[in-house]
């Protein structure tokens, strides 16, 4: 049984990483490289070596009740989505409520992470790490991984004809930190991602004019969904989840299509999907549709040459002079302390059983969390991991044989779409619900709806038609919290208060009444066939 776990990175997986072997009786030591926790939500005006960038105004995309973790709601108060600085704020609050951050290093950078000679027998890991000027070297029973997969920037030159030539200014979006270096300049934006957009409509208030190049489209949303809720507490509901699923993908990919549209017809933007049948992450921004409208952002094809002073795009003979290129192009990601016969990375993707655990090590003593890309809340899932592979470490779940493992990731390798829900874009990416709910298996704790709508009808129907928020994930089993009921039935109350600052009162009509009593019949009648 693994006792000594080392953890590399005091980002959101870090910190839940801790927590959870402390919850299972284990002794983690976790390493991070920089001077204080937070990962991708600290903001540093410089961009540091080995560690996610942001730039000056980010704002959370994944809403305060969707994306804390399960036993720790944000306060009541906050906004639904959170600038940096205040996301930053509450995972601090989280490290200082669970006595977290004793256990971590500071200034600490991981070199390397080998097999013990003894390995297949004892699963043991050599980690050497650098404190300033000095070298150690120590023994665990188990590694975490937490490093992310947004610290190495893609930036794919040799696709751009021409750019050595440039005379302006280019740079990755990793680099972006203010608006200011935009200020009257003619500016290109490459990639139609959630950085990129929000880069375009940051450097339009200020820019001469801004161009937004994308090859493959991409659905656009805000944060503001119907009715003003937030997009995710509708978008992430089990009902939906079991709807989307049991249909086949051209229905879902339609259903999909139509609801996008109803914010503002796509295509009418040049932003439409190329390939509509493969599930993207939507981008989320409140302002591009308006600043397109208004002609302060340019939607443009995919760039065919870039001149000393200006480029040209595909399908659009003219020049357009440029001044600044930024590339928001993504990142790759990689294990430099691991050795490839570890870990081995490629075509964007590791071959990890369940996104976590290679599976050909004799041994399965060393776990990756974070490296997956769920249409979903990243801190959530990150915890979910790091709750399964800590029982997993300890010896309490057992992995089937390496044979099985081998087989479900060569599967997922080859992403063959099944024909029903939703087809992915990439191996990395996969429905939050069904994966969690997955894990949550494996450790005994998936919440039984079926009885639960006998003994406790109130919070089953709201698990089942609500959003599918990570408090569900702490009713039953292993890591129950008390508290976990309560903050389901309140969960609303929370979004409310933090907008509802002006209390309005709003006239009842028995017309309303009515229509309450009707929607409520329809609703039975929904769960009894549901549930038939």
């Amino acid at each position: 049984m693994a006792k000594q776990v080392a953890i590399v990175g005091a980002g959101v997986c870090g910190l839940a990483s801790i927590k959870c072997c402390l919850e299972e009786g284990l002794e983690p030591t976790c390493f991070e490289r920089s001077d204080d926790l937070g990962g991708l939500w600290r903001f540093t005006e410089d961009v540091e070596e080995g560690r996610a960038s942001i730039y000056k105004s980010v704002v959370s995309n994944s809403c305060k009740e969707m994306s804390c973790y399960s036993d720790f709601p944000f306060p009541e108060d906050w906004p639904n989505y959170l600038p940096h600085s205040q996301f930053l704020e509450y995972l601090k609050m989280y490290a200082n409520q669970f006595n977290l951050q004793k256990y971590i290093q500071f200034k600490t950078k991981v070199c390397s992470v080998t097999k013990r000679p003894d390995f297949a027998l004892t699963g043991q890991w050599e980690v050497i790490t650098l404190r300033e000027t000095q070298q150690e070297s120590a023994i665990f029973d188990a590694v975490m991984v937490c490093t992310g997969f947004l610290t190495n920037p893609f930036l794919p030159l040799d696709s751009f004809p021409g750019i050595n030539t440039f005379k302006g200014q280019y740079f990755h979006s990793r680099q972006y930190k203010h608006p200011d270096i935009f200020k009257d300049q003619k500016v290109l934006v490459i990639g139609l991602g959630n950085s990129g957009t929000d880069i375009a409509v940051e450097a339009s208030h200020l820019a001469e004019k801004v161009f937004l190049s994308t090859t493959q489209g991409s659905w656009v949303i805000s944060r503001v969904f119907d009715s003003g809720y937030p997009w995710d507490m509708l978008f992430t509901t089990r009902f939906q989840n079991m709807l989307i699923n049991c249909l086949p993908t051209p229905i879902v990919t339609w259903l999909m299509a139509k609801k996008m549209n109803s914010w503002f017809n796509h295509a009418n933007y040049g932003l439409a999907p190329k390939d509509r049948t493969q599930m993207k992450e939507p981008v989320i921004n409140d302002e591009l549709p308006g600043r397109i409208i208004t002609g302060k952002v340019l939607i443009k094809p995919s760039v065919k040459e870039v001149k000393e002073n200006s480029v040209i795009f595909n399908n659009t003979p003219k020049e357009e002079p440029i001044d600044i290129i930024v590339f928001a192009t993504g990142y790759t990601f990689a294990f430099p302390f691991l050795d490839e016969t570890v870990v081995k990375v490629e075509d964007g993707q590791a071959l990890l059983y369940k996104y976590m655990f290679p599976a050909h090590l004799q041994k399965s003593t060393l776990a990756i969390i974070g490296l997956i890309k769920p249409i979903g809340s990243q801190v959530p899932t990150g915890e979910i991991q790091a709750r399964w592979a800590v029982r997993v470490l300890k010896g309490v779940n057992k992995l089937p044989p390496p044979s099985v493992m081998i087989e479900e990731v060569n599967a997922r390798k080859e992403n063959k779409p099944s024909g029903f829900g939703f087809c992915y874009y990439n191996a990395l990416q996969t429905n939050y619900i069904t994966y969690v709910d997955e894990l949550l298996t494996y450790m005994n704790a998936k919440p039984n709806l079926l009885s639960m709508l006998l003994m406790d009808p109130r919070l089953a129907l709201t698990i089942f038609f609500g959003p599918c928020t990570s408090y569900q994930f702490r009713l039953t089993g292993p890591g129950k919290w008390e508290g976990a009921r309560n903050a389901i039935l309140t969960q609303w109350d929370r979004t409310f208060k933090a907008t509802k600052t002006r209390i309005v009162e709003e006239p009842t009509s028995p017309f309303a009444r009515i229509l309450k009593l009707l929607s409520f019949l329809a609703l039975l009648v929904a769960i009894f066939l549901i549930f038939l």
